[in-house]
């Protein structure tokens, strides 16, 4: 059963995802599909839109096609939508403009009866997806992960990881190997300090046991499971510097550890 949503009769979904369980903030990793960019001119479409995201955990940030190009430059994003009537501008002239500039994953949607042509050009120019019609909310969040799905798969190749972990103010490149502080500050990490790092930024909230980040960091077998200690206390000293480090990276008694912190991927 569906339901429209108040304030824009065209957007709806599905009451079964209404009654999300609230979860504390501070374990609850971000939506896995990241940071979303959504270009939307129409007030009222917008704010449905934002807040049907933000309902699912999702971080996203809403502007019209004016400040769209801005946006893209000023901050990193995994997906960005893109209403293919953006007011007096098109969305093929904000696709075009988004693709001179980045290669982020862009899903257009147009609110009306399906333009073969307008959807074969937004794909030639680089769209991932083209939605036409009365916009179904599920149906685009389930074409955004697929897209996003898709493009992860790209990475198992043997290429050089992209992307990394925003977390607390603090960014972590897999490309570079560089943690930046949220001062902006260049934090050194060793090949160990990383690999230790990034296996808590993949499951975060999860309590991970010592065996098992031994393994994430490609430590001997035969080296006592105490030695992931101190790794670990080298790594909390390095995210001090901010003051809270040592919140980040919890002891779990007589198990492990786990990362309590509020985690977006980066693409």
């Amino acid at each position: 059963m569906r339901r429209k949503m108040e304030g824009c009769a065209m957007y709806h979904y599905a009451t079964q995802f209404d009654h999300a369980v609230p979860h504390s903030p501070a374990f609850v990793p971000s939506a896995r599909i990241g940071r979303v960019l959504l270009v939307e001119e129409v007030p009222d479409a917008r704010r449905s839109i934002l807040s049907y995201l933000q309902d699912r955990q999702c971080t996203v940030i809403g502007c019209g096609a004016m400040d769209a190009l801005r946006q893209i430059q000023h901050q990193p994003f995994s997906l960005v939508l893109v209403n293919a009537r953006c007011g007096t501008f098109s969305g093929l002239d904000v696709l075009r403009q988004i693709r001179g500039r980045s290669h982020v994953p862009v899903i257009l949607y147009r609110d009306g009866p399906p333009a073969d042509m307008e959807r074969i050009i937004g794909l030639e120019l680089g769209a991932d997806d083209f939605l036409c019609g009365p916009l179904d909310l599920d149906e685009l969040l389930a074409r955004a992960r697929a897209t996003l799905r898709r493009q992860q798969l790209g990475r198992l190749d043997p290429a050089p990881l992209q992307g990394g972990y925003r977390f607390e103010g603090w960014e972590l490149s897999h490309a570079s190997r560089r943690l930046t502080s949220p001062s902006g500050k260049v934090v050194e990490l060793t090949k160990s300090d990383y690999t230790l790092l990034n296996a808590l930024l993949e499951s975060p909230g999860r309590p991970l046991s010592r065996l098992h980040l031994m393994r994430a960091t490609r430590m001997h077998e035969d080296i006592h499971d105490r030695s992931i200690d101190v790794q670990v206390l080298r790594l909390r000293r390095k995210l001090g510097r901010s003051g809270a480090g040592d919140s980040f990276i919890r002891t779990e008694r007589g198990f492990g550890y786990v990362l309590a912190a509020r985690v977006e991927p980066l693409y």
